[in-house]
């Protein structure tokens, strides 16, 4: 079994994630659940400058799109609800969609670098109070300037010990080092492999042993067949993690990385079926 955490649909800036390529994918690559968010809640483009006004949808509309998505395929989709933590705050409607469909919410998605706001900003406050009402974890994209780093998500980690914090990235485009050292430090803080190399990972479990990680992989950023080859036609990162990995690890770490510690950390309820 394999569920990935860290999949995505919706039109932005020059993505256009598809809900047809997130089916595809996952009945081709043998994906039994995925954790979808919704990339339109994307507040700054690849240069971190505000995306025009006029461009964006509200926060709550977005979230009730993707639940829609994740309504029709119940037994395959859970949701992640990405906040846009620098243009609005939560509202008496985002809590009433949170209440009324928790049973498929299963995290808050954040982005600082598309948000450029820190996870460890006050801003972010009235969202960490709603998460701990319902035993939400905090999925955040770590890397790519200073509000996205490592170290201001293990800030807001440590300052709410009641949450789960995952590190998506461990600190993208680097060599890692600075998230595994902080992956260490805090009981509620975890790492996912979205764009991470196997060697990242080993060493995760190799120090804090594999409840420490979760898989992700950003399907479907390179189109239907990510979990393939890349835009270029590259083997995939994550036929590593399907193929290969199964032989550097004890199984039971395995199974732990690729769904156990999903159906722990996320409280995901699959259907019997599975």
């Amino acid at each position: 079994m394999i569920i990935d955490t860290h999949v995505h649909i919706g039109k932005i800036l020059n993505y256009n994630m598809t809900e047809e390529q997130v089916i595809y994918s996952m009945e081709k690559y043998g994906i039994s659940y995925s954790l979808v968010s919704n990339i339109e809640c994307s507040e700054n483009d690849h240069k971190m400058n505000p995306i025009s006004p006029e461009l964006l949808k509200p926060q709550n509309l977005i979230l009730e799109n993707t639940l829609r998505f994740a309504r029709a395929y119940s037994d395959k989709i859970g949701v992640l609800a990405w906040l846009k933590i620098r243009t609005e705050q939560p509202d008496h409607r985002f809590k009433k969609l949170i209440d009324e469909n928790r049973d498929i919410i299963y995290g808050l998605k954040l982005h600082p670098y598309h948000s450029q706001t820190a996870p460890d900003d006050d801003k972010l406050e009235p969202y960490y109070r709603i998460a701990a009402e319902y035993g939400l974890p905090i999925v955040s994209h770590t890397g790519g300037c200073e509000a996205a780093a490592s170290q201001r998500l293990y800030n807001a980690a440590k300052k709410h010990p009641e949450l789960a914090f995952i590190m998506v990235h461990m600190d993208l485009g680097t060599d890692n080092k600075t998230a595994l050292e902080l992956l260490g430090k805090l009981p509620n803080l975890y790492g996912d492999t979205t764009w991470v190399p196997i060697t990242t990972t080993l060493e995760a479990v190799r120090r804090y042993g594999s409840e420490k990680m979760i898989f992700g992989s950003d399907n479907p950023i390179d189109g239907k067949d990510t979990y393939l080859h890349n835009k270029i036609g590259e083997r995939s990162l994550y036929q590593q993690y399907f193929n290969e990995f199964k032989s550097m690890i004890p199984q039971e770490d395995y199974e732990n990385i690729m769904y156990k510690n999903a159906l722990r950390i996320f409280g995901i309820k699959l259907p019997t079926s599975l």
